[in-house]
């Protein structure tokens, strides 16, 4: 499936065309033949997505000292964590749900994958699929997970004033717009200091009422924000009651970085065209799609030249099959290399011993794979 993903094919035909192109460079993989068509469909069918969900976290985890953006300096920003969700679009009303047809007849279907990004990692830490149209607050109890003393920032679509009382309780502080619609009730407000920028408008704690009867209280902070470029007036609300009223506008510009991390994933592995039309079947090409995206992400942030993430992804899925150290011929420029052929630049004369870019990347996620399906059985 990482072949797949990285080579970008739409059928099961074209990945088997793939493997017999390169039937003689297989051994590498631990390929000892090449499967049928049946047989890798029936596998997607049977094999849990949750075996890739876990071989990601596992790739994720034993290489997140590599993914730290040594660049960030505020330390408050360290802790931030960024969670959205991105819909893809599938052609057939595979998940139960997704054939809603609303008035203004814009239909809302396929699969949708909640992530959450650490601010310092700008991969994705945790991962969730659902139907596109089951609301996203429901992926709030997900952020239990986080320790305490961590912010979280997240889109008003995931409006949930208990889940939000509980990350009171709980020492995590969350950063998130207010809804037009929202009810709620002034309890104070706060002078601006004279060194506050004017497009912070007003700071005030507020309460917000939720539970059948309304009568369930969760204390927070409203912030009225003129963002001056865009001609908008924002409304943040917030359980940290110590941060500047700029600073709680500045955790909640953050956003952008998830937003440039689907935008990553969905130009360089376009989710478009799926192998199987059942639902493990996708969760598991998602999963794919994600773990090259997370391998290549550790390749870049180990290489010491400056690469785009498209131009390394191509350069990968150029030599994929080729006996090419990816480190050495990532440093080259089109200037060293001239009119010569990659392959052929020398690397090693012992060619044997020189792990394919493919064998880069799928060195890692084979051991644990193979160490989880023996777990598993």
């Amino acid at each position: 499936m990482m072949f797949v993903a990285l080579e970008g094919y739409s059928s099961i035909r074209e990945v088997i065309i793939g493997l017999l192109a390169n039937a003689h460079k297989l051994s590498h993989l631990g390929l000892s033949y090449i499967v049928r068509r049946s047989t890798l469909s029936e596998a997607n069918q049977r094999r849990s997505s949750k075996l890739f969900g876990e071989i990601y976290m596992e790739v994720y985890q034993r290489n997140r000292e590599h993914l730290a953006d040594s660049r960030l300096s505020d330390v408050d920003m360290k802790r931030l964590y960024i969670m959205d969700s991105t819909t893809i679009t599938l052609f057939k009303d595979i998940l139960k749900g997704v054939g809603r047809n609303p008035l203004q007849g814009k239909k809302k279907g396929g699969i949708k994958a909640h992530t959450i990004v650490k601010a310092s990692e700008n991969v994705p830490c945790l991962i969730r699929y659902n139907v596109a149209v089951r609301h996203d607050h429901t992926f709030l109890n997900e952020v239990h997970t986080l320790s305490k003393g961590s912010i979280i920032t997240f889109d008003k679509g995931y409006v949930d004033y208990a889940q939000y009382e509980a990350f009171s309780q709980s020492g995590i502080f969350y950063v998130t717009r207010l809804k037009e619609n929202a009810v709620y009730q002034a309890r104070k407000e706060y002078d601006l200091p004279e060194n506050a920028p004017s497009s912070v408008l007003k700071d005030e704690e507020v309460v917000l009422y939720y539970g059948q009867d309304k009568k369930s209280e969760h204390r927070t902070r409203r912030i009225a924000y003129w963002d001056d470029e865009n001609k908008r007036l924002f409304e943040f609300i917030s359980n940290n009651f110590e941060f500047s009223a700029e600073k709680i506008a500045l955790i909640y510009k953050q956003r952008w970085k998830i937003e440039l991390q689907f935008k990553q994933l969905k130009q360089n592995f376009p989710l478009k065209y799926f192998l199987g039309d059942n639902e493990n079947a996708i969760e598991i090409q998602i999963w794919a799609a994600m773990l090259a995206n997370l391998l290549i992400t550790l390749v870049k942030s180990k290489v010491k030249r400056s690469w785009a993430f498209s131009n390394m992804v191509s350069l990968i899925r150029n030599q994929l099959m080729n006996y090419v150290d990816i480190y050495i011929v990532s440093l080259k420029t089109q200037k060293d290399v001239g009119a010569k052929s990659l392959i052929g630049m020398k690397i090693d004369t012992k060619i044997h011993s020189l792990p394919s870019t493919g064998g880069l990347l799928f060195e890692i996620s084979k051991k644990i794979a193979l160490e989880r399906i023996r777990i598993n059985k």
